[in-house]
């Protein structure tokens, strides 16, 4: 980890808040659960545990593995519907096969984000190739859920494939911090992902001792999720370490540091940076499905019942 990187970052477009922007502060540090997802793959629940007032527009996210899959062991996620929002895979390393029952559908592997708005609603399975099922290897990524307002619940389903080489790579100031954008804007610079909320995702490696402090929009909320490593967050230097989330309050700024000694097996900290705006409406979640009512649910329900979210395609190559 991670998969998209470069040789010198001061090569790259160099970012920084500015010096009278407000630090945002540290309302809260979170630690990520463990559990299962799936036909059994390894789950961090990153944001068990955080009132949804401080989410908002996001829902869920899981870091899936890091693990190292033995030949056989491979798994993923049988066929299963989604309605009302949009799931984000980003696979750091391995390798992930992706289809659903409108035709959709490919492979993702490191660096690679595939971008799933399921609107209206649809079938959809994530599994390993069969090449990794034999071989086993490592496997390690990210899936995130992001909400739909009201309005575009019901879209048409769209598929985003993002490549690891289409994402935005900024750095600080000092080159020691690798920024990937890949959704959003930060500083004026803009991400390939395409979202109907109006969010950044980012994924930040910082060296040993190096630091960043972002501008941040200051109607987004701010969330930070350590991957791996160790280091601290806010001006207040609040500690983290791999599985932790921190919550962000209000302000212009964000600061995240990394520690000046990192784990043995973990030469860096790696953040993932979350902001959204926030829809600020009734949320009805249950499964696989998030809508805005409970009649909205029972409607979701009935309609994957009767079918009309697509039915599983009698010959699909995939979780046989």
């Amino acid at each position: 980890m991670p998969a998209v990187t470069v040789e010198n970052p001061l090569t790259l477009p160099r970012v920084a808040a500015q010096a009278d922007a407000t630090p945002r502060p540290v309302l809260a540090v979170t630690t990520a659960p463990t559990g299962f997802e799936g036909e059994g793959f390894p789950v961090r629940r990153a944001f068990a545990g955080i009132n949804y007032q401080y989410l908002d527009p996001f829902i869920m996210m899981d870091q899936m593995g890091e693990v190292e899959y033995a030949p056989g062991e491979p798994k993923g996620t049988p066929w299963h519907p989604h309605r009302g929002f949009e799931t984000v895979t980003y696979i750091i390393d391995g390798i992930f096969d992706h289809q659903d029952s409108q035709g959709g559908g490919g492979t993702i592997t490191n660096g690679d984000t595939q971008w799933m708005t399921a609107g209206s609603g649809l079938l959809h399975i994530e599994a390993p190739p069969e090449s990794l099922v034999v071989s086993g290897g490592l496997f390690h990524g990210l899936q995130l859920w992001v909400n739909l307002p009201a309005a575009d619940k019901m879209m048409a389903p769209r598929y985003q494939d993002i490549r690891g080489g289409q994402v935005q790579l900024l750095t600080s100031p000092d080159g020691g911090a690798l920024l990937r954008v890949i959704a959003g804007e930060l500083d004026g610079h803009d991400g390939p992902g395409i979202t109907h909320t109006p969010i950044t995702m980012i994924h930040a490696t910082l060296r040993p001792g190096a630091e960043i402090t972002l501008p941040w929009r200051e109607d987004f909320n701010g969330l930070a999720y350590v991957m791996a490593g160790r280091g601290t967050v806010g001006a207040e230097r609040r500690p983290v370490h791999m599985g932790q989330t921190a919550v962000f309050g209000k302000g212009g700024s964000l600061t995240v540091r990394a520690d000046e000694k990192q784990d043995g097996n973990t030469p860096d900290l790696e953040v993932v940076l979350l902001g959204g705006q926030p829809i600020r409406e009734p949320m009805a979640h249950y499964g696989p499905f998030v809508m805005n009512t409970q009649a909205e649910l029972r409607q979701a329900f009935e309609d994957f019942q009767a079918g009309r979210l697509g039915t599983i395609p009698a010959v699909h190559g995939m979780g046989e």
